[in-house]
């Protein structure tokens, strides 16, 4: 009898183990996180409400010398994966040799939540840039602390999480002044000073020869999808069988036509936006683990800029994204699979 509970023993631990690492109350996603990205070092805090995360990141050489970016992204409870992206530049303190090897792009990191001790939690995974999947910026490695180097807005709700802070409209609250720009001061107004008098100066007029007007070429869609910059508008987690896209004129209808370029490849174009839904349908196993659909403006409609409502649906899941195209850039948005969890 002995033996068979020695036995049994080993597989208990073991399944307790992985049941409460893959079944990890989601709260304790929420925290600071302290790591590197490659070679730069990260303090990364994230807070959970529902499905989405919100917070910041620091990358940082010292408390001095850092940059930081406000932060969205997902967290899949059930597959323990989870993603983040870096949103908006809010400080930039990057001094010396340290700025000019950090340079000031977004990144975009998946990563899996692991605990392989009962007080040891990790993040594992990957950043790219987060404009261009393409551009691999190394190995995340991020261990959750209990202490932070850096203070800030969010410290109150990870700290008080589990007691109230972790109220949707507390955390949005905060967010919101998290992700206010800096207002720069105003410009001082300064004495009116006197004119001086000048006696006018009788000069022959110069009549300039005739130009001619050349129009340049028209570009291609092809060519406007090269040449003009993608700009991440959001980040969308895939799962189950099929995604569902419709698309919208975001504001009143001018005419708006836009094409969708999915891994570089046109997909659709000519699609003009109206109130009336456009509809895509894509099968998840056509896509790749990380996609980059990119929505190019085939003209600017009356009122430019050519704006679009993306609505997804991805199983029982609405997602919106409001997308803006100009003649100088691309609105991009990255579809990333989430692991099937029942692997």
């Amino acid at each position: 009898m002995k033996k068979t509970i020695k036995s049994l023993a080993f597989p208990c631990l073991l399944f307790s183990l992985i049941f409460s690492c893959r079944y990890v109350d989601a709260q304790t996603i929420t925290g600071a996180w302290k790591g590197k990205i490659k070679n730069t070092r990260l303090e990364l805090k994230l807070i959970r409400s529902g499905d989405s995360l919100t917070g910041t990141s620091y990358y940082y050489e010292s408390k001095n010398n850092f940059r930081r970016y406000t932060v969205k992204g997902y967290f899949d409870p059930l597959s323990n994966e989870v993603i983040w992206w870096d949103e908006m530049l809010v400080t930039d303190n990057a001094s010396g040799m340290f700025a000019r090897n950090l340079a000031p792009d977004a990144l975009l990191s998946t990563a899996d939540f692991n605990c392989p001790g009962e007080d040891k939690m990790l993040l594992d995974g990957t950043a790219s840039l987060r404009d261009n999947k393409e551009i691999e910026k190394g190995n995340v490695q991020l261990q959750k602390t209990e202490t932070s180097l850096f203070t800030d807005e969010w410290d109150f709700v990870i700290e008080n999480y589990t007691v109230g802070a972790n109220d949707p409209y507390i955390i949005d609250s905060i967010s919101n002044i998290a992700f206010l720009q800096p207002q720069a001061p105003e410009p001082k107004k300064s004495l009116a000073s006197v004119p001086e008098t000048t006696r006018p100066v009788m000069s022959k007029s110069v009549i300039a020869p005739e130009r001619k007007e050349f129009e340049s070429p028209r570009l291609t869609v092809e060519q406007k999808f090269i040449a003009r910059k993608k700009t991440l508008a959001t980040v969308i987690p895939v799962t189950g069988d099929s995604i569902e896209l419709r698309f919208y004129d975001n504001a009143e209808i001018d005419g708006d036509s836009i094409a969708l370029f999915m891994n570089n490849v046109l997909v659709f174009k000519n699609i003009r936006l109206t109130d009336q839904a456009y509809t895509i349908k894509l099968a998840t196993s056509s896509l790749e683990n990380d996609n980059e659909l990119v929505m190019v403006a085939e003209n600017l409609g009356s009122i430019p800029p050519n704006t679009s409502l993306m609505v997804a649906i991805v199983g029982d899941k609405r997602y919106e994204a409001r997308l803006q195209s100009t003649e100088n850039s691309s609105a991009l948005i990255r579809f990333i699979k989430q692991g099937d969890p029942r692997q």
